[in-house]
């Protein structure tokens, strides 16, 4: 998670001082629902004025990472290398492993204009939106042609490992640990769809979410984050972007963008995390490849439900909650964009379902572990600790 880009423009960004103290103040709050911008840049020269980040030089990124070495690699993709690195929690100095505060260093591999686009649109978004749910952008680097993001260091990886990848390092994720990631994430999205003006994350998706050592969701990678609809203006038009599986129907079709876009693919998520498999996966039966269109029949009762649950969470969940979140699901991902709820409507449901007591029903109808037998199996353990995890490449 960073980058480095053309040094045309060097800025002498906000004291140190003054972002250590922003950078280690977040305690975990909610914050406010909604942030308001009196002047949003357009220009690189504004928005990089304009960022409340840290510039660091290349040199020091490279010292802060061991000079980008091989074992400093913790995750890869088509945007390039993120590094594992270390700094001064109030200098922001490069420091000695295991010393400072860790971080996440971005290299970038540029692909023409478009790179430095989201590059851009990083900056211009985490260098002045402030929530616990978003991940924090901590600086920037621009030395030549190198582009680099240094961010906080999220220590548990992306949800999409822990929901797919299979192994010791990866264990499954608890019922209540699922719910209570997609909430965190459900706050980061409405906060961003409360903002003035709107913004609209455009790539909401299981490996965009990023998770702490607490199991604290974050949102990451906005790249593709963009300004929503001004006034009564119903949607934006724009090129399609994003991830195959994610986006909506209407987005797809037409390329009009709205916040309802965003809540489209936060349904997939949510399907993503009842059943255990990826929006699309070619490795599924034929007529099963596509998670949307598979389990849309199957959202409607418990019954039909248990078809699509994930099999590792038996004895965890009541049915009950499952379907609630089920039907939840179901709004989110509707055909129809007018008729799916707005992301402060998804907040206050899940955190209902997040906050209050099982009822002696809900508990009668828990569904039954198929291995009792196995002492290791826990709906109150927390999976394995593990190392920042390696994403697959995209």
């Amino acid at each position: 998670m960073g980058a480095c880009f053309s040094n045309q423009i060097k800025t002498d960004i906000a004291s140190s001082t003054w972002l250590s103290s922003r950078f280690l103040s977040r305690d975990g709050s909610k914050g406010s629902s909604t942030t308001s911008f009196s002047h949003m840049p357009r220009t690189e020269g504004e928005i990089l004025q304009n960022a409340n980040l840290k510039n660091f030089s290349l040199s020091e990124l490279k010292s802060a990472t061991r000079n980008f070495r091989h074992d400093s690699v913790v995750g890869e993709g088509g945007f390039g290398c993120v590094f594992k690195g270390w700094i001064d929690a109030t200098s922001f100095a490069p420091s000695k492993p295991g010393t400072g505060i860790v971080i996440a260093v971005k290299r970038l591999n540029l692909e023409g204009l478009q790179g430095h686009r989201e590059w851009l649109a990083e900056i211009n978004y985490l260098g002045r939106l402030d929530h616990p749910n978003l991940v924090k952008l901590i600086g920037y680097c621009l030395d030549e042609e190198h582009r680099l993001l240094v961010y906080e260091f999220m220590s548990r990886g992306s949800l999409e490992n822990h929901l797919f990848r299979r192994g010791t390092f990866f264990q499954p994720l608890p019922w209540n640990t699922r719910v209570r990631i997609v909430l965190a994430a459900a706050r980061g999205l409405a906060f961003l769809h409360n903002a003035q003006p709107q913004v609209i994350y455009r790539d909401f998706k299981a490996s965009n979410i990023l998770l702490d050592s607490n199991y604290n969701a974050k949102l990451s990678d906005f790249g593709l984050a963009r300004d929503g609809p001004m006034g009564d203006i119903s949607h934006v038009s724009t090129r399609v972007v994003g991830t195959q599986g994610y986006a909506a129907p209407e987005y797809l079709a037409t390329g009009h963008l709205s916040a309802k876009s965003d809540v489209y693919s936060f349904g997939v998520v949510l399907l993503e995390l009842l059943s255990g498999r990826r929006a699309i996966d070619k490795n599924q039966p034929v007529g099963e490849y596509n998670l949307v269109e598979w389990a849309r029949p199957y959202l409607t009762n418990k019954r039909r439900l248990l078809r699509v649950m994930d099999p590792r969470l038996q004895g965890q969940y009541s049915l009950t909650r499952a379907l609630k979140i089920a039907t939840l699901a179901l709004d989110c991902i509707s055909i129809d964009a007018k008729i799916r709820p707005t992301m402060n409507e998804i907040v206050k449901t899940l955190e209902e379902l997040h906050v209050q007591k099982e009822t002696p029903k809900e508990q009668q109808d828990l569904q039954p572990d198929s291995d009792k037998n196995n002492n290791n199996s826990s709906s109150n353990k927390s999976p394995q600790a593990v190392n920042y995890p390696r994403p697959s490449i995209m």
